[in-house]
């Protein structure tokens, strides 16, 4: 994997966690105003903080497909991701574990253990 590979991969999982957290406040917030008459609306403000990281995380989920060349599949899914809410800590961590498996892979090719 190359550095701009591996940058394209960290830019994404580190847009992930915070997209998944202001969708989780953010539908939260909104259960919350139209069940409990509390007069507590966040939206406005939360709204505009989800949108920005859901474009960020947008642009750098193309980054990212376009420098692995995943498949349709598994970028679609990384995609889905994205709206559901939480989905953005599976996606974290379903690519740390792909890089991680690509360093010890690259190590073991290094070391002559594998011949991969």
């Amino acid at each position: 994997m190359d550095l701009k590979t591996a940058s394209a991969i960290r830019r994404l999982r580190l847009i992930s966690v915070p997209e998944g957290i202001s969708w989780i406040i953010l539908a939260a917030c909104t259960v919350i105003k139209y069940t409990v008459d509390s007069g507590f609306d966040v939206a406005p403000v939360l709204g505009p903080i989800h949108g920005v990281l859901f474009v960020l995380y947008v642009l750098f989920w193309a980054d990212a497909w376009n420098r692995t060349r995943w498949n349709k599949g598994k970028a679609a899914l990384y995609f889905a991701y994205s709206v559901i809410p939480g989905g953005g800590f599976i996606i974290e961590r379903t690519l740390r574990r792909e890089a991680e498996d690509a360093v010890i892979a690259a190590r073991a090719r290094k070391e002559g253990v594998v011949n991969a």
